[in-house]
């Protein structure tokens, strides 16, 4: 239930953003003469799809429980994410429900200038469905062993190489499976997502049945340990972080301790993809 002080934070917060939005940037008409700075109270009600009365009652804080369909309706028609929304939804002492929205489906220019500058750590951007949309040059020489750095899935539970790469093959299993339910959380429509979850579970059973048993665990810090053809045993603590702009993506980064195996391995393997490189060419 709204208090009295909600109820008068959310009306001078509702007139401060009507106040500081312009017609235009709505897609509504603008000029003619405005005795009021930004939009009307009839515009904001347009855009949210709430009568003019009902809106007026809200912002001069006579209306004392706007429900989440309502708050949704402004949010969405005043374009407010974030924080904002959110915080829109705190002052009517509600919760701002999950926003669905469509994973991003590709990495910025400046991100994978990022990844590229990253010499000494391999690193990576997946989307929900756990594709690789791009990697630095040191991730791709890890991952090498594999036909394709495509998808992580597929290529835990599809490619022969997996089980000879990943030292604990059960527990990578157990995680990735994990890791890609909790993907569902916000994303449970993304078709690439459904995608690969039928695509993987009718060709592996061992994939279908971890799907079944519906473990959800999202991408923490976590130990990483692979035994590659080349250079043999590799330890990196990988860390996980949500790429803000794009959602569903996460850019992964595998730390290396200085001074250790892995770290005196990484150049050998960086040396071995460009000779690679540069035979295809």
């Amino acid at each position: 239930m709204s208090t009295p002080d909600h109820d008068r934070s959310l009306a001078a917060y509702l007139r401060a953003v009507r106040e500081r939005l312009s017609p235009e940037a709505l897609g509504l008409p603008g000029g003619g003469v405005r005795r009021v700075a930004g939009l009307r109270r009839e515009e904001v009600a347009v855009l949210g799809g709430l009568s003019v009365d009902y809106y007026t009652r809200l912002e001069q804080g006579r209306e004392l429980s706007p429900g989440v369909a309502v708050l949704e309706g402004i949010a969405t028609g005043l374009e407010l994410e974030g924080d904002e929304r959110d915080h829109l939804f705190t002052l009517a002492g509600l919760t701002a429900p999950p926003r669905v929205h469509a994973a991003a489906t590709s990495v910025t220019p400046a991100l994978a200038q990022l990844l590229d500058s990253w010499s000494a750590q391999p690193a990576f951007v997946i989307n929900p469905a756990h594709d690789v949309l791009a990697a630095n040059a040191l991730a791709r020489a890890v991952y090498a062993p594999f036909g394709e750095f495509d998808n992580l899935v597929r290529m835990t539970f599809l490619e022969p190489a997996a089980r000879r790469f990943h030292v604990d093959w059960a527990r990578t299993a157990d995680s990735t499976v994990a890791s890609l339910r909790a993907a569902t959380t916000g994303f449970e429509a993304d078709p690439r997502l459904l995608s690969v979850v039928e695509s993987v579970g009718e060709r592996s059973p061992e994939f279908e049945e971890r799907w079944r048993a519906q473990r959800v665990q999202r991408k923490t810090a976590t130990v990483k340990q692979f035994l590659h053809d080349e250079v043999g045993r590799l330890e990196f603590d990988a860390h996980s972080f949500a790429v803000q702009g794009a959602p569903g993506l996460h850019l992964v980064v595998y730390g290396v301790e200085p001074g250790s195996a892995t770290a005196r391995a990484l150049p050998l393997l960086s040396v071995g993809m460009t000779a690679r490189t540069a035979a295809r060419r």
